[in-house]
């Protein structure tokens, strides 16, 4: 193993986290795979960032739509959230498989959407409103390079051993 295989990841805990009370057992469940803050952060950025974040990165309204779009921004702008950088072996991949796939009601038991959130895309698309899905996490290594640009400076970012690194690297 090499350090192309050392990762950096964007995760957002969303305002629904923040406003339930779950960014410190989420976090933990980071921690202990043995990811690494890098960077954090609590803003409520407002919708031209997010329009940055959701379209000009992740292409949302060319993948999912305009209405979608709407929603999620509408949904985001709740209350402030959290932003951080975790760094670790194949960390962009490693997040995703902790969170869970993006529709909380698919998310299997044991990830973090499985436990913590149940809502279908159905019910939201039939209610108006986002999914409430306690996460975002990059997609691919390039897509969190972008993200992580975009919420953090090169000064907001940390480099430091861990003692989990002494026996994971």
């Amino acid at each position: 193993m090499d350090n192309t295989d050392i990762q950096k990841t964007l995760v957002l805990f969303k305002p629904d986290t923040v406003q339930r009370g779950l960014v410190g057992e989420i976090l933990s469940r980071f921690e202990r795979v043995g990811l690494k803050i890098v960077a954090t952060k609590m803003l409520a950025p407002d919708k031209d960032h997010y329009y940055k974040h959701y379209e000009e990165i992740g292409k949302m309204i060319t993948r999912r739509g305009e209405k979608a779009f709407g929603v999620t921004l509408d949904a985001m702008v709740q209350g402030p959230v959290i932003a951080m950088v975790l760094e670790a072996v194949e960390a962009v991949e490693l997040v995703r498989k902790l969170v869970g796939p993006t529709e909380p009601k698919s998310a299997a038991p044991g990830t973090i959407r499985g436990d913590y959130s149940h809502m279908s895309f159905g019910y939201a698309d039939s209610q108006v409103k986002g999914i409430p899905n306690l996460i975002h996490a990059s997609g691919d290594p390039e897509e969190a390079a972008q993200e992580i640009a975009h919420w953090f400076t090169e000064d907001e970012q940390y480099e430091y051993q861990a003692l989990n690194e002494k026996f994971t690297r």
